[in-house]
């Protein structure tokens, strides 16, 4: 119990806590049964997360004397597309749920996120509670409400702003984690050093490669210390209507492009691209002469030094691919970000000094791009 963290989204009549810590996936019909309009919930988790947590997470509601039911559909993002949503709703309707019901998404940002959405939109809007079992959602999908789904045209276009209820992180999980899924989220760990804490990449930096070699003391801290600036940055700009929370996409103009390149495949994965694209964002701000070259060598050599992927000729693996700047820059103009014609991208001048701009060259973005893809 010593152990456990808890950090509370501080928003007016609707706050929530996230609890961090070993040992909760067993604890969450617990943690969960003072939140609940009634005694039911239904839970949606996919392939991979379901053998190995589902029938926990069910018992231990069931010892809180609250009923659960459990959907479980196809891992990953080919899950989160219109026809396996519409899917996923009949299955939910087939249930009989009502408006008490709360839904319980348990496994990672996919399930999150498509569950989320489900919640949001199911009897015109039910409960949900968020159980990540990955790093990544543990410290960035899960918290905050943004739920939605891709479509052709990009990713998470369709969605909505909807709040959990409770967001129950076990650290435990993470072991069963391959490598690559930690490194994944580990990039966006590194995010909240880069955007305005300074001294938190210094720690980073510090301790990465002990957080993802599966020490349990630095693993907390690392989701404590990221949940607690997700929630003060969610606190304050809850509906991105500010630049403030869009700061958190970090990254993500490069990394969504490079992901809309790759199908949303498993040739490169959602934090794998982030890291890729902080990278990228911080080489652009060195080149338009906005930050030191330093800390964009320093932001690319951390990163590249615990594994995530710093060349674009390296994602895919042996399947190499043709990039073109021209390209990439038609899948940022298809960003949700993009406003009135213009790109949206989070540059820096400094680690821990992000800042949003629509201001970007083109000419030099392209030649960024290309000079990424020669390298």
């Amino acid at each position: 119990m010593s152990a456990t963290r808890t950090v509370t989204v501080d928003l007016a009549g609707r706050a929530y806590d996230i609890v961090i810590g070993p040992g909760l996936v067993d604890r969450v019909g617990e943690l969960s049964a003072k939140l609940l309009k009634a005694p039911r919930v239904i839970v949606v988790t996919d392939e991979t997360v379901a053998p190995l947590y589902k029938d926990r997470v069910v018992a231990s509601f069931a010892k809180a004397g609250v009923k659960a039911q459990a959907i479980v559909v196809p891992a990953g993002e080919g899950s989160k597309q219109f026809a396996p949503f519409g899917e996923l709703m009949n299955r939910l309707l087939d249930r009989q749920p009502d408006r008490k019901t709360t839904l319980v998404a348990l496994g990672g940002g996919v399930v999150g996120d498509l569950t989320g959405f489900a919640a949001s939109v199911l009897l015109r809007g039910v409960d949900f509670i968020q159980v990540p079992t990955t790093l990544l959602a543990q410290v960035d999908s899960s918290v905050g409400g943004k739920t939605g789904i891709n479509t052709r045209h990009g990713k998470n276009l369709v969605g909505t702003f909807y709040q959990p209820r409770l967001v129950v992180a076990d650290t435990d999980v993470l072991d069963t984690l391959p490598k690559r899924e930690l490194l994944a989220g580990y990039a966006e760990v590194a995010k909240y050093g880069l955007i305005d804490d300074p001294a938190f990449w210094d720690w980073c930096e510090e301790n990465g490669a002990a957080v993802l070699a599966g020490d349990a003391a630095k693993r907390t801290y690392a989701i404590e210390q990221s949940c607690l600036a997700k929630a003060r940055i969610v606190a304050a700009d809850e509906r991105e209507t500010t630049d403030l929370r869009a700061l958190l996409n970090l990254g993500h103009t490069f990394g969504h492009a490079l992901e809309a390149e790759t199908g949303f495949g498993a040739d490169l994965l959602h934090g794998e691209a982030v890291g890729t694209g902080m990278a990228m964002a911080f080489d652009l701000s060195a080149a338009l002469g906005l930050c030191p070259a330093a800390d964009a060598e320093r932001v690319r050599r951390h990163l590249g030094a615990v594994g995530l992927p710093m060349r674009l000729r390296s994602i895919g693996g042996d399947n190499r691919r043709t990039w073109d700047a021209a390209k990439l820059i038609a899948h940022m103009r298809g960003d949700k970000k993009a406003e009135g014609g213009k790109l949206t991208f989070i540059l820096a001048r400094g680690i821990g000094k992000s800042f949003v701009t629509r201001e970007v060259d083109e000419k030099a973005l392209s030649a960024l791009l290309d000079r990424a893809i020669a390298a």
